[in-house]
């Protein structure tokens, strides 16, 4: 069993997959990922939406800009905030964050169980949102493929924790 650390380094954005479908009990372990994940006030305001449908994820492959890996994935997850109204006290809406941590989750699990994803925020959310029979008032906050990674590219440079850290004030 991997640990988180090394899972995080692991990770790859991908963009080609194999044409080989998900096993239920994989995919229900990445649910349940997200089921886990902490929320603001444990709301769990979110719903996930696992779309299989070959004409649903090429009409979703069509409003991610037309990123063709997106519809080669057997599976499309779409990650929706239910109260988009909720605001934290800092300032933050609750549905995104929530969301974000909920969708980190589902794709670390992911990878750990040999699967590839790769984290979309160019959509059209109004269309997403027909396409899937979405109420208005929902918010959708990542769209994600998922599947058996066909290629898994290099890691992308990062910066050194002393360009991203400070300590006791921002520097």
């Amino acid at each position: 069993m991997m640990d988180v650390l090394s899972a995080i380094q692991g990770r790859r954005s991908i963009r080609k997959y194999k044409d080989k479908p998900v096993e239920e009990e994989k995919l229900q372990k990445i649910l349940e990922a997200a089921r886990l994940s902490p929320s603001a006030r444990n709301q769990q305001n979110w719903k996930f939406i696992v779309v299989r449908n070959p004409e649903t994820r090429e009409k979703l492959t069509n409003e991610a800009i037309g990123q063709p890996f997106v519809g080669e994935a057997p599976i499309i997850l779409v990650c929706c905030g239910t109260d988009p109204e909720s605001i934290m006290k800092c300032g933050q809406p609750r549905y995104t964050v929530d969301l974000s941590i909920a969708t980190a989750y589902m794709i670390l699990e992911a990878y750990e169980l040999g699967l590839g994803t790769c984290w979309l925020g160019s959509f059209d959310e109004n269309k997403v949102k027909e396409i899937l029979d979405i109420p208005e008032k929902v918010r959708v906050v990542s769209i994600t493929p998922l599947g058996y990674p066909d290629e898994s590219p290099a890691q992308k440079p990062r910066k050194d924790l002393d360009e991203i850290v400070s300590y006791d004030k921002y520097e």
